[in-house]
């Protein structure tokens, strides 16, 4: 059951046609919060609907699938549930960059700085340079899109690695922001599965 009331079945039937069943979910159980922040920490990024993000790998797949995909790249942590459920469908590895140094990388790294308004600062991205090469294609997927900062840094250690950026998926994009915009600029093939027009007075409307 998808959330609880929607069998996995009628996503299935649904999902490709309008994407209602998405918006509907974000309606249903999403907040804003007091500082104006989308929460969708149910089912997407904390707890996991895991019918609804098999649905989401298998809509990617169906939008990038003539693309000849080698890697999915995202960003801890939210990233990686929906990255690797699209992994499955495209039978390809993911790659997640890495927030923080860790001893679990060695040897050479691909670094970005990347600027993460939600939390107030900077940090630096990195992927092990061993698993994005010259001879990649590469496809981006992330839980959200807001002023594009996360996917700048992700589309920049894809150029250092010389891989070829085939695309980028974004489940929920705020559309009254400019990160679509920056990516449009840098001719990215992106595709958002829904797309909020805006968050005013603690109400959501879809574009």
């Amino acid at each position: 059951m998808w959330g609880g009331k929607i069998t996995s079945q009628k996503f299935i039937l649904n999902f490709g046609d309008d994407l209602e069943l998405l918006k509907q979910r974000i309606l249903k159980s999403g907040h804003i919060s007091s500082d104006n922040v989308l929460k969708v920490d149910s089912f997407l990024n904390h707890q996991l609907d895991i019918a609804l993000l098999s649905e989401i790998g298998k809509e990617f797949y169906r939008i990038f699938a003539n693309n000849n995909i080698t890697k999915i790249l995202t960003i801890e942590a939210s990233g990686i549930a929906i990255a690797s459920m699209a992994g499955m469908y495209f039978d390809v590895p993911v790659v997640f960059a890495k927030k923080n140094q860790s001893k679990n990388i060695d040897g050479d790294v691909f670094t970005s700085s990347v600027q993460s308004f939600t939390h107030g600062r900077k940090y630096e991205i990195m992927v092990s340079r061993k698993f994005l090469s010259h001879d990649d294609r590469v496809l981006i997927l992330d839980d959200f899109l807001a002023r594009g900062n996360a996917m700048l840094g992700l589309i920049d250690i894809v150029e250092q690695s010389g891989a070829e950026l085939c695309g980028a998926g974004i489940v929920i994009e705020k559309g009254f922001q400019d990160g679509a915009n920056l990516l449009k600029e840098k001719n990215v093939n992106l595709h958002s599965l829904a797309i909020i027009k805006s968050m005013e007075d603690g109400k959501l409307t879809f574009g």
